[in-house]
């Protein structure tokens, strides 16, 4: 089984757990689809070149910031970070679940997880 494969089994893996675990938390399913996509704004520095857009777009789409949030939940009960972190934990596996991964420098189409588009390599 190709490395590949195997990240995108464990990104599958963990977005059915994230979506386990905001049904156990009982937040609205409307918040939830109207906040999965919100962590592709940070593709906005794509706008000045390539090396900023990556930059940006991987702090929005790498698990520390959710799971910081989530431990500011837990150290200071702000109960509203709960859903937020775990709608953005699951946008993040469900991008790499689909081969989305982490940008490169080299363009918006290069990722750790390979090249995505029509003119894969």
């Amino acid at each position: 089984m190709k490395v590949i494969s195997v990240l995108k089994l464990e990104a599958t893996a963990f977005f059915v757990a994230t979506l386990w675990a905001y049904y156990l938390i009982g937040a609205s399913w409307w918040l939830f689809l109207i906040l999965l996509l919100v962590p592709d704004l940070f593709m906005v520095g794509y706008a000045k070149n390539s090396k900023l857009g990556a930059l940006i777009y991987n702090i929005g789409h790498t698990y520390t910031v959710p799971l910081v949030l989530l431990g500011v939940y837990v150290f200071f009960d702000a109960t509203v970070l709960l859903p937020v972190s775990v709608i953005w934990l699951a946008h993040i596996s469900m991008d790499r679940m689909l081969g989305f991964g982490l940008k490169l420098e080299t363009g918006f189409k290069h990722t750790h997880l390979g090249t995505i588009g029509k003119n894969r390599e």
